[in-house]
């Protein structure tokens, strides 16, 4: 007999962290799972999108529709499928025992992030088991939505950055980078603390003045209103994800200065390739880097003293490097989508 999965993700034009995990598991669960399962992706976009995807769906049906219609849509796409995990809030909901990945929830803590859906409490509470990718996202989803004892599964890294050879000179000055050089990659809103990071720069450039700051990302006016005339600031925009590994290996240290993370994956991806990391002391990001990464206070003179400490090298950088691989060496993929496996096998009778 074969037992047919669905795993329903939401298109996006500019894939980040949460995609990352999302594609980890599309890739991996049919080996995880074995010949006796069917894996099937739905990919839903709005109406407008020129992403791929396998549905079409207005976009009030992914925010402000009621949630009975939200259910009702939810019958029609997951019709035929004897279990669902649906890997985002904003997807209709499955009519009965699904999955759910709750990655954060960001919405109801940052006015500029994306709209919360409509039925997110409802539809938390009535699915089989809500996924979080750390204990700290558990604790929010529970105070937000009452959901009990949600079940954490970690993201992860695989050999991409786990064996990441630093990118040379030429192939970094292709990309206008040049050694040495601080790494930031991530997003732009009120919760990744750039405004935090913009501050701290000028105070590490005077101590560092050969060393520049990378931010990698998609283009965002945010982005360049804090660092677009900062003295030795370099934005890349996005560059190929084949590349991303080695940019960071090639890094002196990653800086992570978000106020909340559900998680936190470009943490991890740091210390797999052997870079110091300078991470916030808040929200997921003490549970993720555990002593592999050095925790500091997200003002701008907390983040600059401890960029400045890890570039000023020493046995400080050798520890957290060597700490950070051994971490991120129990933070992998395959883990992660094995503990997705045992759940799925653990619904069918």
């Amino acid at each position: 007999m074969t037992n047919r999965l669905a795993l329903a993700v939401l298109a996006a034009s500019h894939p980040m962290g949460q995609q990352v995990y999302e594609r980890e598991l599309l890739l991996r669960a049919p080996d995880a799972l074995g010949p006796e399962w069917q894996v099937e992706p739905i990919v839903a976009r709005s109406l407008r999108a020129s992403v791929p995807g396998t549905v079409r769906l207005p976009s009030a049906l992914l925010g402000a529709a009621s949630p009975a219609l939200r259910r009702s849509l939810g019958h029609v796409m997951y019709r035929g499928r004897d279990l669902v995990h649906r890997l985002d809030l904003r997807l209709p909901p499955a009519p009965s025992g699904e999955f759910l990945t709750i990655h954060d929830v960001v919405p109801w803590r940052f006015v500029d992030e994306r709209v919360a859906c409509s039925d997110a409490a409802e539809s938390a509470r009535r699915a089989a088991v809500v996924v979080c990718p750390s204990q700290f996202s558990a604790a929010e989803v529970t105070s937000q939505f009452g959901v009990e004892e949600p079940l954490v599964i970690p993201y992860g890294v695989g050999e991409t950055f786990l064996s990441a050879v630093p990118l040379d000179g030429h192939a970094l000055d292709e990309l206008g980078i040049h050694a040495p050089f601080v790494l930031h990659a991530g997003g732009c809103t009120e919760r990744k603390n750039l405004s935090g990071l913009a501050g701290a720069w000028p105070l590490v450039r005077s101590v560092h003045r050969t060393t520049s700051l990378v931010l990698l990302g998609p283009a965002d006016p945010r982005r360049d209103r804090l660092f677009r005339t900062q003295e030795g600031a370099v934005l890349t925009g996005r560059i190929p994800d084949e590349l991303i590994a080695g940019v960071m290996a090639a890094a002196s240290c990653v800086v992570v200065p978000s106020l909340y993370e559900g998680f936190g994956l470009p943490a991890v991806e740091a210390m797999a390739v052997g870079v110091p990391l300078v991470a916030a002391n808040r929200s997921s990001l003490p549970e993720v880097c555990g002593d592999a990464g050095l925790l500091v206070e997200p003002s701008a003179r907390g983040l600059a003293e401890g960029i400045i400490a890890v570039l000023d090298g020493g046995s400080l950088a050798e520890t957290l490097t060597e700490r950070g691989r051994q971490r991120a060496r129990t933070l992998t993929w395959d883990a992660s989508v094995r503990a997705h496996a045992e759940l799925w096998k653990s619904a069918v009778p």
